[in-house]
């Protein structure tokens, strides 16, 4: 991926992010949009950690990959036994809409993609991506999170999202 790919992909993920948080600020989501914006958040991640396991060569890569579908797949069971316990449907919402379409434009690219220049699209994406969405829990959703357990879900999630960019950020650092 070239510095100006990467650097578009990286405003287009920050777009879709101030876009929808602008959108927010004028009606804050609730808590069926949340939910609907955390499983469209870790299914975006599952996608292109399967297509990673599947394409790279690299173990590192593919082993930072089978963590993003474990640990995701994990969060999205975890999100839907709660919205199951409380009763909300997940909706969709600006977010969770840019989040999909988001994901499904990464993955189009990332299928063209071969070797290191997969890995180094998949890995950069991947820092992107949870800074992102770490933004959101921070600015949008734990703020706005009306139910107690859905937002000490989040905040008990965060974690996670941290520790996976870090994770993300020394692969990187790796493929300099």
């Amino acid at each position: 991926m070239s510095k100006f790919t990467h650097k578009l992909l990286c405003a287009t993920i920050a777009g879709a992010f101030a876009l929808a948080g602008s959108a927010f600020a004028q009606t804050a989501p609730d808590d069926a949009q949340i939910a609907g914006i955390v499983v469209a958040a870790n299914q975006v991640d599952i996608d292109a950690g399967k297509l990673a396991q599947k394409t790279t060569k690299q173990a590192e890569v593919k082993s930072f990959a089978k963590q993003m579908v474990t640990d995701h797949t994990g969060v999205n069971k975890q999100a839907g036994a709660l919205v199951k316990k409380l009763k909300v449907t997940p909706t969709d919402s600006d977010l969770s809409k840019s989040l999909k379409a988001g994901g499904a434009e990464n993955i189009a690219k990332l299928k063209g993609l071969k070797g290191k220049e997969f890995d180094k699209a998949y890995v950069d994406h991947e820092v992107t991506y949870h800074q992102a969405v770490i933004d959101a829990l921070d600015k949008t959703l734990i703020p706005n999170a009306k139910n107690a357990e859905l937002k000490d879900t989040l905040v008990k999630t965060r974690p996670a999202f941290v520790a996976h960019l870090e994770h993300a950020k020394q692969l990187q650092s790796t493929m300099k």
